[in-house]
Protein backbone atom coordinates (compact mmCIF):
# COMPACT_ATOMS: atom_id res chain seq x y z
CA UNK A 1 0.00 0.00 0.00
CA UNK A 2 1.35 3.59 -0.86
CA UNK A 3 -0.17 6.62 -0.50
CA UNK A 4 0.49 9.50 -2.75
CA UNK A 5 -0.60 13.08 -2.67
CA UNK A 6 -4.49 12.90 -2.69
CA UNK A 7 -4.60 9.32 -3.21
CA UNK A 8 -3.28 5.41 -2.19
CA UNK A 9 -2.17 2.33 -4.43
CA UNK A 10 -2.35 -1.50 -3.53
CA UNK A 11 0.01 -3.40 -4.89
CA UNK A 12 -0.14 -7.38 -4.77
CA UNK A 13 3.20 -9.29 -5.71
CA UNK A 14 1.98 -13.07 -6.95
CA UNK A 15 3.55 -16.10 -7.77
CA UNK A 16 1.86 -16.59 -11.13
CA UNK A 17 0.65 -14.89 -13.94
CA UNK A 18 -2.65 -16.13 -13.57
CA UNK A 19 -3.42 -15.03 -10.16
CA UNK A 20 -2.50 -11.33 -11.41
CA UNK A 21 -4.56 -11.04 -13.79
CA UNK A 22 -7.75 -12.75 -11.67
CA UNK A 23 -6.64 -9.92 -9.03
CA UNK A 24 -7.13 -7.80 -11.66
CA UNK A 25 -10.21 -8.79 -12.56
CA UNK A 26 -11.43 -8.47 -9.17
CA UNK A 27 -10.10 -5.13 -8.99
CA UNK A 28 -11.79 -3.49 -12.04
CA UNK A 29 -14.90 -5.03 -11.23
CA UNK A 30 -15.09 -2.32 -8.19
CA UNK A 31 -14.41 0.16 -11.33
CA UNK A 32 -11.09 0.86 -10.35
CA UNK A 33 -8.24 1.27 -12.73
CA UNK A 34 -5.73 -2.34 -12.71
CA UNK A 35 -2.70 -2.52 -13.80
CA UNK A 36 -0.47 -5.62 -14.47
CA UNK A 37 2.99 -6.19 -14.39
CA UNK A 38 6.45 -7.57 -13.22
CA UNK A 39 8.34 -6.71 -10.16
CA UNK A 40 11.91 -4.35 -11.43
CA UNK A 41 13.71 -4.94 -8.03
CA UNK A 42 16.36 -7.39 -7.69
CA UNK A 43 17.12 -10.54 -9.77
CA UNK A 44 13.69 -11.77 -9.63
CA UNK A 45 10.76 -10.73 -11.88
CA UNK A 46 7.71 -11.79 -9.90
CA UNK A 47 3.94 -11.16 -12.07
CA UNK A 48 2.42 -7.56 -9.73
CA UNK A 49 -0.84 -6.58 -9.86
CA UNK A 50 -1.37 -3.01 -8.33
CA UNK A 51 -4.29 -0.18 -8.69
CA UNK A 52 -3.97 3.04 -10.36
CA UNK A 53 -3.71 6.11 -7.44
CA UNK A 54 -6.27 6.50 -6.72
CA UNK A 55 -8.65 8.86 -4.01
CA UNK A 56 -10.87 5.94 -3.34
CA UNK A 57 -8.45 4.09 -1.91
CA UNK A 58 -7.61 6.23 0.63
CA UNK A 59 -9.76 5.20 3.44
CA UNK A 60 -8.73 1.37 3.20
CA UNK A 61 -4.70 2.64 3.00
CA UNK A 62 -5.89 4.26 6.26
CA UNK A 63 -7.37 1.69 7.81
CA UNK A 64 -4.69 -1.05 7.06
CA UNK A 65 -1.24 1.00 8.01
CA UNK A 66 0.22 2.33 11.22
CA UNK A 67 2.53 4.67 9.45
CA UNK A 68 4.52 2.91 7.19
CA UNK A 69 3.41 -0.65 8.66
CA UNK A 70 0.84 -3.17 7.70
CA UNK A 71 -1.56 -3.80 10.45
CA UNK A 72 -5.11 -5.29 10.34
CA UNK A 73 -8.24 -3.11 11.61
CA UNK A 74 -9.59 -4.09 14.91
CA UNK A 75 -12.75 -6.70 14.74
CA UNK A 76 -12.16 -6.77 10.64
CA UNK A 77 -13.99 -10.32 9.02
CA UNK A 78 -13.11 -11.12 5.96
CA UNK A 79 -16.21 -11.31 4.07
CA UNK A 80 -16.36 -14.16 0.34
CA UNK A 81 -14.70 -11.24 -1.64
CA UNK A 82 -11.97 -10.60 1.24
CA UNK A 83 -11.35 -14.71 0.94
CA UNK A 84 -11.22 -15.03 -2.41
CA UNK A 85 -8.64 -12.09 -3.13
CA UNK A 86 -6.59 -14.21 -0.75
CA UNK A 87 -6.67 -17.38 -2.20
CA UNK A 88 -5.83 -15.41 -5.94
CA UNK A 89 -3.37 -13.72 -4.16
CA UNK A 90 -1.24 -16.47 -1.71
CA UNK A 91 -2.79 -19.61 -1.82
CA UNK A 92 -1.82 -23.14 -1.78
CA UNK A 93 -2.77 -26.63 -1.14
CA UNK A 94 -0.83 -28.74 1.21
CA UNK A 95 -2.04 -32.64 1.20
CA UNK A 96 -5.50 -32.65 2.37
CA UNK A 97 -5.32 -29.17 4.17
CA UNK A 98 -5.05 -25.21 2.70
CA UNK A 99 -2.64 -22.24 3.30
CA UNK A 100 -3.07 -19.20 2.92
CA UNK A 101 -0.01 -17.48 2.63
CA UNK A 102 0.72 -14.43 4.80
CA UNK A 103 3.62 -11.17 4.53
CA UNK A 104 6.84 -12.52 5.66
CA UNK A 105 7.23 -8.34 6.14
CA UNK A 106 4.65 -8.11 8.41
CA UNK A 107 4.51 -10.33 11.10
CA UNK A 108 2.48 -8.34 13.52
CA UNK A 109 -0.44 -9.01 10.42
CA UNK A 110 -0.18 -12.58 11.53
CA UNK A 111 -2.09 -13.32 14.29
CA UNK A 112 -4.70 -10.27 13.87
CA UNK A 113 -5.61 -12.24 10.41
CA UNK A 114 -5.52 -15.68 12.42
CA UNK A 115 -8.25 -13.95 14.80
CA UNK A 116 -10.58 -12.64 12.08
CA UNK A 117 -10.34 -15.91 10.52
CA UNK A 118 -11.55 -17.67 13.71
CA UNK A 119 -14.19 -14.86 13.79
CA UNK A 120 -15.62 -16.35 10.53
CA UNK A 121 -15.80 -19.96 11.16
CA UNK A 122 -12.96 -20.63 9.58
CA UNK A 123 -10.17 -21.41 12.73
CA UNK A 124 -6.44 -22.01 11.10
CA UNK A 125 -3.46 -22.77 12.66
CA UNK A 126 -0.35 -20.44 11.99
CA UNK A 127 2.60 -21.63 10.50
CA UNK A 128 5.80 -20.99 9.55
CA UNK A 129 6.34 -17.86 11.24
CA UNK A 130 9.99 -17.78 11.41
CA UNK A 131 10.57 -18.47 7.84
CA UNK A 132 10.03 -16.78 4.56
CA UNK A 133 6.91 -18.88 3.91
CA UNK A 134 4.34 -17.89 6.70
CA UNK A 135 0.64 -19.07 6.23
CA UNK A 136 -2.52 -19.94 8.09
CA UNK A 137 -3.37 -23.40 7.38
CA UNK A 138 -6.60 -24.46 7.32
CA UNK A 139 -7.95 -28.30 7.83
CA UNK A 140 -10.93 -30.02 8.20
CA UNK A 141 -13.62 -30.68 6.23
CA UNK A 142 -16.20 -28.00 7.36
CA UNK A 143 -13.16 -25.55 7.18
CA UNK A 144 -12.37 -26.16 4.07
CA UNK A 145 -16.40 -26.38 3.33
CA UNK A 146 -16.78 -23.05 4.44
CA UNK A 147 -13.77 -21.25 2.76
CA UNK A 148 -14.89 -22.97 -0.21
CA UNK A 149 -18.58 -21.84 0.29
CA UNK A 150 -16.84 -18.57 0.48
CA UNK A 151 -14.53 -17.84 -2.37
CA UNK A 152 -16.59 -20.18 -5.56
CA UNK A 153 -15.07 -21.47 -8.07
CA UNK A 154 -11.59 -20.67 -9.49
CA UNK A 155 -11.00 -18.98 -12.70
CA UNK A 156 -10.51 -20.04 -15.96
CA UNK A 157 -6.88 -20.78 -16.21
CA UNK A 158 -5.92 -24.74 -15.38
CA UNK A 159 -3.33 -23.83 -12.79
CA UNK A 160 -6.13 -22.07 -10.61
CA UNK A 161 -7.53 -25.42 -10.78
CA UNK A 162 -4.74 -26.98 -9.47
CA UNK A 163 -4.23 -24.67 -6.02
CA UNK A 164 -7.97 -24.60 -5.59
CA UNK A 165 -8.94 -25.32 -1.97
CA UNK A 166 -10.97 -28.86 -2.25
CA UNK A 167 -12.84 -30.51 0.45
Amino acid sequence: MVVSGAGARISVVVDQPWRALALAEMITETGLQAEVGHTETGTENHPLVRTAIDPAILPIAREWTRGAVKTVPAQWLPGARELRAWVLAAGSPEADRYLLGLDPHAPDTHSPLAAALMRVGIAPTLIGTRGANPALRISGRRRLGRLLENIGEPPGDTDAFRVWPRV
